[in-house]
């Protein structure tokens, strides 16, 4: 089978959906020919690319190619919207021209799932949408935009897009029962989580970047990761000004949208750090130098977005701090579990109470870590692309 996958970003870009692009193509590729039609890197890239209207990558069965697009720095909306639009635009045009059998759509840019389902309907041929954020809930509940007309339309188009998917693949249960309230018939709609790799052997924060990272706190509770407009930021800093005098030190390894804001909201408090990614091969020290790890959800964002990284504390076997709301998918999960505790999102008061218990109660903290480490295994990255590809190559039997 030949398959076109757009999403705008892929490795170099260091974006989240970058990498789960590339994970998808390749997996997909062992088996079929498949061709990533992406835009110049832009999404802090580790490798810049001169301007061309089209470069062209093969690899085996993999074929990346990349229109040229604008790379603006993120931080201003209009730059962001104008390597959007100059995607979007070439990504299409490009699109119609490449043979193919299937178009695969991702949701990067927040359109890039309407121009999927064009270039499809136009060339006739079957739509699968994979949806990461679920828009336009996502900029609505984030309060990037308001819900005006043009809003009203971009939804409209959403749940026509939605309605011509030969399939539907969402991240959790949240964002399954959010799209099945759009009209979708549930059997269109499949749960795959992006899952994360188990490592072979776990680590104790005595390591250097382990000691680095908690910088001297005899407890610390991190969020390592991409600082987002999902997050319950403002419900964290003030658990964390409630901590003051315990000995709790709040550390967020990471970038993003949000950390100018998150900074602000500190405003210097010292048991409250903010320090940059680290290298991919320090990430299992990053991640074993928490006593708990954050995950974190804003209320009203449940089943729009689905927070990847959880998956990648399970694997560290490191408990969760759930600031998520009752019904996310990752509450559910550290419920049934018992990885972790689940706290009101809107509330630091309760936030700060469940890390006072757990300073005192060390027992039931190494619990959770036991608990996470046992169903990591289920969150497995090959189970969970195996399941991917399976499912794809049913919407052209012939195919398989």
């Amino acid at each position: 089978m030949r398959i076109l996958l757009l999403n705008q970003y892929f490795p170099p870009d260091t974006a989240a959906t970058a990498k789960i692009a590339h994970l998808i193509a390749e997996a997909l590729a062992q088996r079929h020919q498949v061709t990533v039609l992406a835009g110049r890197p832009s999404y802090n890239p580790i490798e810049r690319h001169p301007r061309y209207l089209l470069h062209r990558e093969v690899r085996g069965n993999l074929v990346v190619e990349r229109v040229g697009s604008t790379t603006f720095p993120r931080h201003r909306i209009h730059h962001r919207l104008s390597n959007y639009i100059s995607y979007l635009g070439l990504a299409v045009s490009r699109a119609l021209t490449i043979r193919t059998d299937l178009i695969l759509t991702m949701t990067d840019p927040p359109l890039a799932g309407i121009a999927g389902a064009l270039v499809a309907r136009l060339k006739r041929l079957p739509f699968v949408y994979n949806i990461q954020d679920l828009y336009p809930d996502m900029a609505l509940g984030a309060r990037i935009v308001q819900p005006v007309h043009w809003v009203k339309t971009w939804e409209y188009l959403h749940r026509r897009t939605l309605e011509q998917a030969s399939l539907v693949i969402v991240l959790g249960e949240d964002m399954y029962e959010r799209v099945i309230t759009k009209g979708i018939e549930p059997e269109r709609v499949v749960i795959i989580r992006n899952g994360t790799s188990i490592p072979e052997e776990s680590h104790s924060y005595d390591h250097p970047v382990s000691k680095e990272i908690r910088c001297g706190f005899p407890f610390v509770v991190l969020h390592a990761g991409n600082l987002g407009f999902y997050g319950a930021w403002e419900t964290l800093i003030g658990a964390a000004k409630l901590l003051d005098e315990e000995g709790v030190g709040f550390i967020f390894v990471g970038d993003g949208a949000a950390k100018s804001g998150i900074e602000a909201l500190v405003n210097g408090f010292p048991r409250v750090r903010f320090l940059p990614f680290r290298p991919p091969e320090e990430i299992p020290y990053v991640l074993a130098a928490a006593d708990i790890h954050v995950v974190t959800v804003r209320r009203g964002l449940e089943g729009v977005v689905v927070p990847s990284k959880l998956y990648s504390v399970l694997a560290a076997g490191r408990p969760v701090l759930a600031v998520v709301p009752e019904k996310s998918d990752v509450a559910r999960i550290v419920t049934r579990s018992g990885c972790g505790v689940v706290v009101d999102p809107d509330s630091p008061a309760s936030v700060a109470e469940a890390i006072r218990n757990l300073v005192r109660d060390r027992g039931r903290l190494e619990q959770m870590a036991q608990r996470a480490q046992a169903i990591a295994s289920e969150y497995d990255i090959e189970k969970q692309l195996e399941r991917f590809v399976q499912v794809v190559e049913r919407v052209i039997p012939q195919f398989k």
